[in-house]
């Protein structure tokens, strides 16, 4: 389902230029992404190779994405999949059939990438459990989902779990700079309220677990920026 620790994203969608927007703010923001036109060609494709989530558009030629829906629920491999419907329909009740059918969220057109991509990753924080034979790398080093174990250099890393969380999340975006803003986003979630410099706290924490034995720091400290896994470090 993942590789290189980069999330499988399953666009179902047959107007194109939805499909190369979405392709390219996803692919930007480090997910892999494959495609289906139509209903059928969805099921073929996610049976034969389970995506982490599907962005399901309602209207499709040879079968509606609520039907889609229903039979991605039913299939073996795909009953734990995330979906996320895309469609111009906004009413309440359409989106309680939506949701009824097997959906985890609804979004309506037209929708900004960001709030997509925001509702994304809420979705697949929900759904980690089921991604938890994830074996992320970088550099010297690892880090076992289903463990819940960090090595590096062969040495075991006794993390927090707010220092574990953070750690995943750059491990699975290495070299990208996060703000403060951002991480809190991300890894403490948008109903908690915590101020930016608690993020500085866990960071210093993270960084004194990681290079205990005077190892190269693998964080890296972008002034008025926020920070990145990059083995530059500093």
């Amino acid at each position: 389902m993942t590789a290189n620790g980069k999330p499988l994203v399953l666009i179902v969608e047959d107007e194109t230029d939805l499909v190369t927007l979405l392709r390219y703010n996803l692919e930007k923001e480090g997910f892999r992404v494959t495609t289906a036109a139509d209903g059928e060609e969805a099921l073929l494709i996610a049976s034969e190779q389970p995506p982490n989530l599907v962005l399901l558009d309602w209207m499709l030629p040879l079968m509606s994405g609520i039907e889609v829906c229903r039979q991605l629920r039913r299939g073996p491999r795909t009953r734990e999949v995330p979906i996320i419907m895309l469609t111009a329909r906004g009413e309440e009740a359409d989106r309680v059939r939506g949701l009824n059918s097997g959906a985890d969220d609804y979004v309506a057109k037209p929708f900004s990438p960001t709030e997509l991509l925001a509702r994304i990753r809420a979705v697949l924080r929900r759904a980690t459990p089921s991604l938890s034979e994830e074996m992320l790398r970088y550099e010297d080093l690892s880090m076992d989902l289903a463990a819940h174990r960090v090595r590096r250099s062969g040495r075991d890393i006794h993390l927090g779990p707010t220092e574990f969380r953070l750690l995943r999340h750059f491990m699975q975006h290495p070299g990208r700079v996060f703000s403060r803003e951002q991480l809190l986003d991300l890894v403490w979630g948008h109903d908690v309220y915590v101020e930016p410099r608690t993020v500085d706290v866990h960071i210093r924490r993270l960084r004194k677990a990681l290079n205990e034995d005077e190892q190269t720091d693998l964080i890296r400290t972008v002034r008025s920026a926020g920070y990145a896994l990059d083995h530059k470090g500093g």
